[in-house]
């Protein structure tokens, strides 16, 4: 860049060069006289069919055999092909052994370093015109100045734009269009408009020039505003403006305006241009008229790549995968090449369904086509690998990487939180500002998702204070993050505190507030705030209705969480997903409403799936039901045989029932497949270090300390009154089975956290499973004979347990 720029102040220091070269003017008036037969030559003909380089190279040899290599036509002609075709390198080699070059040569020339684009060399190009006396025309300009606006080079843009006005082109209508779409191009479109109003007479093409630059640049209504005005000079729109102005109609939506541009595109006969007809598909879809946007697509007598690209990407972003990915197959099948866009369009759809098959495909055919090197292409490779759960083959892929952009930062620090890796997400963040690579707003709302998911209260006040240092606080999608981090840490105060003062909330923030007050068992909370919602701007979606019925069935609120259900469909018109049929059979079941949950079950217009008939098993385990839980666990077994915790709810159900033989043969059973019980894992922090303990585990460094008080511990909430649930253990004695309870993970981690904190410390607790009977009633007791505020996150809800009671109320 700094190259380019002296050169530029070279070009505004040679208006008069300082010495002029007129070697060629000599020789061409030295020049022979050839007969006209020579350019009638075979040669010449064959040059005139070239379409490519090959062709071209395979012409070269005969130019030369027959001497005509020296004859102008030839040279100008092979100048012109070579830069045609973009081998410029090529071009040169035939320019600079000629001795008297024509001006036409030199502008040839000029107009394939623009054309390849390579700024720096086109503008050393244009300086040695200059000192070769060569009198540029107004077409230098204009190439110099679309090379500019390809590589958004504004300073040297202008610099051509003052050289252009000595040269006296300052009115020439070519010359101006050519500067107005190079500040278009460089984001500058007030300055195209400047441009424009200037120009003593206009044309389509500076009109279009103008509707494009505002399209582009995010100016939708400007760009319908020239329109307009175009029309009321009686210019009549070309099939170039209405291409131009469907993404501005699409920017805002305005699908009532887009049909008025269709109407006038069919009148004029623009309609059957593949162009025209893919630019109304893309807006159709993007103003939500999906159905008239596949009408139009499936009509098209002509397709281009950017016409399926066009329709992959409408199904992707009205969240229709499946249809995006029969688009994508339709497209391989009729034989069209797949760009890089094709690629990530057919990715985005992959991750969306998690099919992981596909997408290997896709990553097959990406090495195919040889688009695996380039960068937006593996970042959405990264993307796909992360969502469908195999975050180590995009971190393969990650680390191969030469070039990493922010995207690819991002996507990794999101794959590694979403998977459950969030320490990984965060050392990723910290190598990312190692490299000096600047966050931006996805990376922040990335790592707060990491460390919502590690659920550790002072690295989350840690990020919260280097957002607000980088003034990122007031975003509203940071703001989001950082409300549901706060909950999910247990702050369910402070998460209320940050959506109060947010000045902008998006239906997101609503949502991780009323899913937060749902899961700390808060249910009325989310039930007022909820009614909140509905009163205002932003409306509810599926996501709201889940979260406000989770919020009931947390705290017993079953009628409310029916009537939520109810007024989903009814008032808004949302169809239930799988998520809020199983939500409702959670209601009722841990309601003990087990006959309507089953009922519910049956009548349920879809197929019912593993997480319905899984929340009817945890209820039948709340409420001690056998019957409905065999019922259950046989369709469990047949929808999903390979997880083993189904099996052990259901042995703990017949357990509780002391129907010992069929405990027996669950496990038998279990054996048999090959299938295991989830280890129980409890994590707790001290001192900025989160400790992991396993039940039963003695590898913590501290084991031998956490167990001798914990036996003291244990004694202790006995003297208060607690009674361990033996009937959880099988086949062992009374007093092995206490020691069994006593090494539950939840307990040691607890232990472990009074041990090292001081008097009056919360004690903050994460599991990776669902609290058992014993410990949620064991932990009560040590909040009241320790005094200490213990917070409890399991896989499911929070539990505050202070002075022997927890928040969930014994409902959980």
């Amino acid at each position: 860049m700094s190259s380019q720029l002296a050169h530029v102040s070279t070009i505004t220091r040679i208006q008069n060069p300082p010495f002029s070269s007129s070697h060629h003017h000599q020789f061409l008036s030295q020049r022979t006289y050839i007969p006209a037969k020579v350019y009638e030559h075979p040669a010449a003909l064959l040059l005139e069919r070239c379409s490519s380089l090959e062709d071209l190279r395979r012409v070269l040899p005969l130019v030369f055999k027959n001497g005509l290599s020296q004859e102008h036509l030839f040279q100008t002609k092979l100048v012109s092909l070579f830069c045609r075709h973009g081998s410029v390198a090529e071009a040169a080699r035939v320019f600079e052994p000629v001795d008297d070059k024509f001006d036409v040569l030199y502008h040839t020339m000029l107009k394939g370093y623009a054309k390849v684009p390579d700024l720096g060399k086109a503008v050393d190009f244009f300086v040695r015109m200059r000192c070769d006396d060569v009198e540029p025309v107004v077409y230098n300009f204009t190439y110099l100045l679309k090379a500019c606006g390809d590589e958004a080079e504004l300073r040297v843009g202008k610099e051509i734009h003052g050289l252009l006005v000595k040269s006296g082109f300052s009115l020439d209508l070519f010359a101006m269009t050519g500067l107005e779409n190079m500040y278009a191009k460089c984001r500058q479109v007030h300055e195209a408009r400047k441009v424009f109003d200037r120009m003593p007479e206009r044309d389509l093409v500076s009109w279009n020039t103008m509707v494009s630059g505002y399209s582009q640049n995010g100016l939708a209504r400007m760009a319908l505003e020239m329109v307009a005005l175009m029309c009321e000079e009686n210019r009549k729109p070309s099939f170039i403006t209405v291409v131009s102005v469907l993404p501005a109609v699409s920017a805002l939506g305005l699908i009532s305006i887009g049909k008025e541009v269709h109407g006038y595109a069919m009148r004029a006969g623009f309609d059957s241009l593949v162009n025209v007809s893919t630019a109304l598909v893309d807006m159709y879809a993007k103003c939500g008229s999906l159905n008239t946007a596949r009408r139009l697509f499936d009509g098209m007598l002509e397709k281009n790549v950017v016409s399926w690209n066009s329709m992959i990407d409408a199904y992707v972003q009205d969240e229709n995968p499946k249809e995006a990915m029969v688009i994508f197959e339709k497209m391989l099948d009729e034989g069209v090449k797949p760009t890089d866009v094709s690629i990530m369009g057919a990715l985005h759809a992959c991750a969306d369904l998690g099919n992981l098959e596909k997408g290997r495909f896709i990553h097959k055919l990406s090495v195919d086509l040889d688009l695996d090197r380039n960068v937006s292409v593996v970042n959405s490779l990264i993307s796909m690998y992360c969502k469908c759960k195999d975050v180590d083959t995009a971190a393969s892929l990650f680390g191969k990487l030469l070039t990493r952009t922010l995207v690819s930062w991002n996507a990794m620090i999101l794959g590694f939180a979403q998977n459950g890796r969030p320490i990984e997400a965060l050392n990723y963040f910290s190598q990312m500002r190692a490299w000096t690579v600047k966050p931006d707003t996805f990376t922040y709302v990335s790592v707060i998702t990491a460390l919502a998911e590690l659920s550790v209260t002072h690295q989350a006040k840690w990020i919260h204070g280097v957002v607000m240092r980088n003034c990122l606080d007031e975003n509203v999608f940071v703001a989001t993050a950082l409300v549901d981090m706060y909950a999910k840490c247990g702050a369910i105060m402070t998460a209320r505190k940050i959506f109060d003062m947010m000045s902008e909330r998006h239906v997101t923030t609503w949502n991780v507030m009323i899913d937060g007050y749902g899961t700390h068992g808060i249910g009325k909370a989310a039930l007022e705030l909820f009614e909140e919602m509905r009163k205002g701007d932003i409306k509810p979606n599926g996501v709201t209705f889940l979260s406000v019925i989770s919020a009931c069935s947390h705290s017993g609120l079953v009628e409310a969480g029916v009537k939520c259900f109810h007024v989903m469909k009814e008032g808004y018109s949302i169809e239930p997903s799988m998520d809020h049929y199983g939500a409702m059979v959670d209601l009722l079941g841990r309601a003990g409403r087990l006959n309507e949950a089953w009922d519910f079950i049956t009548l349920m217009p879809v197929k019912p799936a593993v997480n319905v008939y899984g929340a009817m098993l945890g209820a039948c385990q709340i409420h001690k039901n056998v019957n409905f839980a065999e019922k259950a666990a046989e369709r469990l077994f047949e929808l999903n045989p390979d997880d083993g915790g189904y099996h052990v709810l259901l042995a703990n159900i017949y357990r509780a029932a002391s129907m010992w033989e069929k405990v027996g043969q669950v496990r038998v059973s279990m054996l048999r497949q090959g299938l295991r019980k989830t280890p129980g894992c409890s994590m707790v922090e001290i001192k900025n270090e989160v400790h992991s303990f396993f039940s039963g585990s003695t590898d913590h460094p501290s084991s031998k300390r956490v167990y001798a008080f914990l036996e003291k511990l244990m004694c202790k909430i006995k003297e208060a009154g607690y009674v361990p649930d033996t009937k959880l253990i099988l086949g062992v004695e009374d007093d092995i089975k206490e020691q069994l309870l006593s090494s539950h993970s939840e307990k040691l981690a607890i232990s472990y956290g009074l041990l090292n904190t001081t008097a009056g410390t919360t004690i903050h607790v994460r599991k990776n499973l669902r609290v058992c009977a014993d410990c949620h009633n064991a932990t009560k007791y040590i909040s009241l004979v320790t005094g200490r505020e213990i917070i409890v996150r399991d896989m499911q809800r929070f539990h505050h347990f202070k002075n022997g009671a927890c928040s969930c109320g014994d409902y959980w």
